[in-house]
């Protein structure tokens, strides 16, 4: 028995090890954002507590913490394209195509995010508009690159799809979170996730993932499965109704 008791201490110290750090337990207002025609953008809150080793609270000399919270939305290909002035006329110079990049991303934190990690940190996790992990499918020299991915970034940025919230997390006490994240009406559909990460002296302590689902609803819903499941007859029915508006109005404008 005394030679099993330092063999089971060292099997249960990284159990042990690893209770010293607090524990993110986080949650979401809505799992599901339903998008109808009147639908003009959604507000999500995301909260939760933080749960400390041993008793559950704050320990006296506990250090502050910071929360971050990031909002991705599913991956997409996308093609971007440099404009440049020619004879007077703007007109295609050059492109660059990404394998996949988010076709959302959200950042809300509790101060901003330069302040609280550093570069390597922010990298590695994604934290932040300049630490995108973007996947170009050109080789472009890194200058031509770094060009293009700011361009990517802006014009997300300026659809609302990209943004950052700094001062939008608020913590209580060391225990309790929220914070804000603004969903746009032009939000594509798919699943997306609510990353929370839990930092300290710009080291990440905790983190943990919830789930979104966002979808069209009703007839937005009908007309979206009949363009992917029936493109042809989507399509068809299209140009049938476009000509069937536009002689309408044509024949009430003659009449008037």
């Amino acid at each position: 028995m005394k030679r099993a008791l330092p063999l089971l201490l060292a099997l249960a110290a990284p159990l042990l090890l690893g209770q010293a750090k607090p524990i993110l337990v986080p949650d979401v207002s809505q799992r599901e954002i339903e998008i109808i025609y009147s639908f003009t953008g959604a507000e999500l809150l995301l909260f939760g507590a933080i749960v400390q080793p041993g008793s559950g609270a704050p320990r006296p000399g506990d250090r502050p913490i910071d929360v971050v919270v990031v909002v991705k939305g599913p991956t997409e290909s996308v093609v971007v394209r440099e404009k440049q002035r020619v004879a007077g006329i703007w007109v295609n110079a050059d492109r660059t195509r990404y394998r996949s990049a988010p076709s959302f991303y959200a950042l809300a934190s509790s101060r901003p995010i330069a302040d609280i990690v550093d570069a390597r940190t922010r990298a590695i996790y994604e934290l932040g508009l300049d630490s995108l992990q973007l996947s170009p499918a050109s080789g472009d020299a890194p200058a031509v690159q770094s060009r293009f991915d700011a361009g990517l970034v802006d014009l997300k940025r300026r659809a609302g799809l990209y943004y950052e919230a700094p001062g939008a997390v608020e913590i209580s006490e060391n225990v309790l979170y929220r914070g804000r994240v603004q969903i746009p009406a032009r939000v594509p559909v798919g699943r997306f996730t609510a990353e929370t990460f839990l930092i300290r002296d710009g080291r990440v302590l905790a983190a943990a993932v919830r789930e979104i689902d966002i979808r069209k609803s009703g007839f937005e819903r009908w007309v979206a499965r009949a363009a992917e499941r029936s493109s042809i007859l989507y399509g068809i029915a299209a140009v049938l109704l476009s000509i069937g508006f536009g002689w309408a109005a044509g024949a009430i404008w003659r009449r008037f």
